[in-house]
């Protein structure tokens, strides 16, 4: 790899790795101990807090290396359009953050994690276009959205 290469797979893994940063300073105070979402009702298949740290890096570097592949294959101006989706995408997950926990609103998380989990298909369509390996990296994060939806919708719907 030339030092270009490296160069943008590092600004693409910090630049990810920013937007679940951000998303934590909102996070943190929710789920720290006697926090408002550990006296908020969840269901009996909500994973245990731990899970969430170790799978949202992994998310992260996945996505951050996604658009690293996708941007050697043109930089910014030949897939100006997959990586516009990309940016789209991490700024709904980081908004997600803020409206679910730094709100405390779950109704507004569900409203918003539709949009993102549109954005997300979107970025793995255009990102399929480029690189198949780009788009299978982008699989596993629409899948835990997925499950991070069927929650927020739960979570919704039992604390009204």
């Amino acid at each position: 790899m030339k030092g270009k290469d490296v160069a943008a797979l590092v600004g693409f893994l910090v630049l990810s790795l920013a937007a679940g940063g951000i998303g934590g300073f909102w996070t943190a105070p929710a789920t720290a101990s006697g926090g408002w979402y550990y006296q908020i009702e969840k269901p009996s298949w909500t994973p245990p807090s731990w899970l969430f740290g170790p799978v949202w890096t992994a998310l992260y570097i996945a996505m951050g290396v996604a658009a690293w592949l996708v941007w050697r294959r043109g930089g910014w101006e030949g897939q100006r359009r997959p990586l516009t989706f990309w940016l789209v995408q991490l700024v709904l997950n980081t908004l997600w953050s803020g409206l679910f926990f730094g709100l405390r609103s779950p109704a507004l998380g569900a409203i918003e994690i539709v949009l993102l989990w549109i954005a997300i298909l979107m970025t793995i369509l255009a990102f399929r276009r480029v690189s198949r390996a780009a788009a299978w990296l982008m699989a596993p994060y629409l899948l835990w959205v997925t499950f991070a939806a069927a929650l927020t919708f739960t979570i919704w719907r039992l604390n009204p």
